[in-house]
């Protein structure tokens, strides 16, 4: 057994949706350290500009600007990422959205924006990338990675409906992609996060020392903890994880 190259990406190309900041930058600078070339999307261009350009410092990162919440919007960045390469091996849908608002207030507008980005993008932008994931599925697997969420798992007090349904469908949605796609050479997984400071997670960002209080592992996770995920989802090591949602949350959601 050589495990030398297990976790390499070397030679692989890989599209983060979301992938200026957050937990979508994090899992772009793991797959650049494994040799991977990476184009990241976002919906505001000057951002994903500015992260790409960081990004370039420790590989090859492009960015395609997108609004991939419209089914438009994910087709423009099918065709912006196929002026650049001809395949894919590696798909991470990461772009997501919530909204928070008492069970009396919750507006339809905030259940179809996030249900909207969080459960139909990641299917739709997957079903135009397939071809050419299929065209990267030779002598190793393609690769889809759906980011969903503990809050799709276990349920917090935070009223975010709209939410922790689609990230809960996330997680089924995966099984059910995974199904499809394995026929094509193409595994679909997801990865869990719980507590990543983000924009989106302002509450492990701005108040970490809190949050970590109800942490097992008595801390908030940090980027290479994602990188380390993915990276194993994504490469050779996670080759026979099909349908499976990776829960990386410091053992959170085993003492709700």
């Amino acid at each position: 057994m050589d495990t030398t190259q297990l976790f390499s990406l070397k030679g692989r190309n890989a599209l983060i949706t979301g992938g200026s900041r957050g937990i979508g930058r994090m899992i772009a600078e793991g797959f650049l350290a494994q040799g991977a070339r990476v184009y990241i999307s976002a919906r505001k261009a000057a951002a994903c500009d500015q992260a790409a350009k960081e990004l370039s410092a420790f590989g090859h990162c492009v960015s395609l600007p997108a609004d991939v919440s419209t089914l438009e919007g994910a087709q423009a960045l099918v065709d912006a990422y196929a002026k650049h390469e001809d395949a894919l091996d590696i798909l991470a849908n990461n772009a997501g959205a919530a909204w928070g608002a008492p069970y009396d207030e919750f507006p339809e507008s905030g259940w179809d924006k996030v249900v909207d980005l969080n459960l139909k993008t990641p299917f739709f932008l997957t079903k135009a990338l397939t071809p050419m994931l299929k065209k990267a599925a030779t002598d190793h697997l393609a690769k889809v990675i759906n980011i969903a969420s503990i809050d799709g798992i276990s349920v917090n007090p935070q009223e975010t409906y709209s939410y922790a349904a689609s990230k809960a469908g996330l997680i089924q949605l995966t099984r059910r992609m995974a199904l499809r796609l394995a026929q094509d050479r193409i595994v679909v997984s997801a990865i869990a996060p719980g507590a990543f400071a983000s924009d989106m997670n302002k509450l492990a960002r701005d108040h970490g020392d809190e949050v970590k209080e109800r942490i097992p592992a008595g801390r908030i996770g940090v980027p290479e903890d994602m990188a380390g995920a993915a990276i194993y989802l994504a490469s050779r090591a996670g080759d026979y994880v099909v349908g499976s949602t990776l829960v990386v949350d410091g053992g959170v959601t085993h003492a709700r």
